[in-house]
């Protein structure tokens, strides 16, 4: 049996996500030793900022996210940052549904919590509840859509800036003027918090 690739082949990896948007089975199978590596990387990247005793392990989320990925909506894959960008965006929904559970089953809240690192939002290591990251980057969408995909494609995902112009049709730019915006009104949000 092959080994996973580090790194996504770029014309095998369109060619099946082109599959796997069309509901081709094969595709989605052959897709996984792909882009398992880079998924574990972006789950880690997520993760490594949970508290220390959460129950959801780097491949529990590879996982369950790429079952989100595959058996869901067919998502009209693009290209590998496409496929990087919703499958962080899967991620967070993961994590913010385990943390909605765990909230729900304590008194008074017990929040999970996140560790915002200078290189990603520059928030001072300050901790923030996986719950107020949501919320804000919620209430960022209804400002600008597009800052809350430049949030989710880079920190979430961990994605180039390269990567999240392609995927919105901008410059790059752009998406590094967004980034700015973006963490301003994020310290702003989560500073209340």
């Amino acid at each position: 049996m092959d080994t996973p690739q580090t790194d996504f082949n770029r014309d095998e990896t369109t060619t099946l996500l082109l599959g796997v948007s069309s509901g081709d089975a094969l595709s989605a199978e052959a897709l996984l030793p792909i882009v398992y590596q880079q998924l574990r990387r972006m789950a880690h990247g997520q993760l490594r900022r949970q508290r220390s005793d959460h129950t959801l392990n780097t491949t529990g989320l590879v996982h369950e996210a790429y079952l989100k990925l595959i058996n869901g909506e067919r998502a009209g894959y693009e290209s590998r940052a496409h496929f990087c960008a919703i499958a962080a965006k899967a991620m967070r929904s993961i994590l913010i549904d385990y943390a909605r559970r765990r909230s729900a089953q304590r008194r008074g809240g017990g929040r999970q919590q996140v560790r915002m690192e200078e290189h990603h939002l520059a928030v001072d290591e300050q901790v923030l509840s996986v719950l107020a990251l949501d919320d804000a980057l919620t209430h960022l969408s209804k400002h600008d859509e597009r800052l809350e995909k430049v949030v989710e494609g880079r920190f979430l995902g961990g994605m180039t800036m390269e990567d999240i112009a392609a995927v919105q049709g901008v410059s790059v730019r752009t998406v590094e003027r967004d980034w700015k915006r973006a963490r301003a009104y994020l310290r702003v949000a989560l500073a209340d918090e």
